[in-house]
């Protein structure tokens, strides 16, 4: 099993910047590709960027992209989200996950899910 803990979240003005961290527990940390994603008051759970399993290739929602880096550590079993031009919009609840299959965006293709660190984001 893998445990996932985020951190970094926080209250921040739009236009500002937030670094989240998930912490993976165990020693497989590699094998799984590793994503983000976030859930708005009232809304699913959404998508936001995932990396691969050596960090070589990474996708993210056109909503964030140009504006979030995802990357990982993988000797420190630790993946990122570098949040950048934040937007009222970003404001969520922010999970990391861990996956068995490259690169997917859905869901039910992640096995480990962490407790989400809230972000907001004032206007």
């Amino acid at each position: 099993q893998v445990q996932l803990v985020e951190s970094g979240g926080g209250l921040v003005q739009a236009g500002g910047s937030l670094r989240l961290s998930c912490a993976a527990s165990g020693r497989t940390f590699s094998i799984y590709a590793m994503g983000w994603f976030r859930q708005a008051p009232g809304k699913e759970r959404d998508f936001v960027a995932v990396i691969s399993r050596s960090g070589g290739s990474t996708y993210y929602a056109d909503s964030v992209k140009g504006r979030f880096t995802i990357s990982r550590d993988n000797a420190k079993n630790t993946v990122y989200l570098q949040m950048n031009s934040l937007k009222p919009e970003d404001t969520a609840v922010y999970y990391c996950a861990a996956s068995r299959y490259p690169l997917y965006t859905d869901r039910e293709f992640y096995d480990y899910w962490g407790q989400g660190t809230q972000v907001t984001v004032s206007s």
